[in-house]
């Protein structure tokens, strides 16, 4: 199971950090990412790290230079760090993993989502 926490309202400009809490052995694995939803039916790629000892990274050409996301496997926890925030970037934000070893950006590459944490970008 995964579970975001660190969403909220926050004005452009700023900084914001998510968290998703992962339980189970295996977590060090899984390629982990973070997607985002607007209204709407697409979710739409954000970030992704990579399995095993990989450690790729993979970012949308939205927030590259914007975020970044690392993970901690001893404490299975994985993070999107958000910065310099446009009012674009609100949405529900949610986590994810892949048995893919390779970071995807492909929403349904992810097989074990999280319930999503809101992100609201006030201009």
């Amino acid at each position: 199971q995964l579970a975001e926490s660190g969403g909220g309202l926050v004005q452009a400009g700023d900084s914001l950090r998510l968290s998703c809490s992962a339980s189970g052995r295996t977590f060090s694995i899984y390629t982990m990412g973070w997607l985002r939803q607007t209204p709407g039916p697409e979710r739409e790629f954000v970030a992704a790290l990579g399995g095993w000892s990989d450690g790729d990274t993979s970012f949308a050409d939205s927030v590259k230079g914007r975020f970044t996301i690392s993970r901690e496997n001893a404490k299975n926890t994985v993070s999107l760090q958000m910065n310099i925030l446009r009012p674009e970037d609100t949405a529900v934000y949610y986590c994810a993993a892949s048995t893919g070893v390779r970071p995807s950006p492909i929403p349904h590459m992810y097989q074990l989502w999280g319930q999503g944490t809101q992100v609201t970008v006030s201009s």
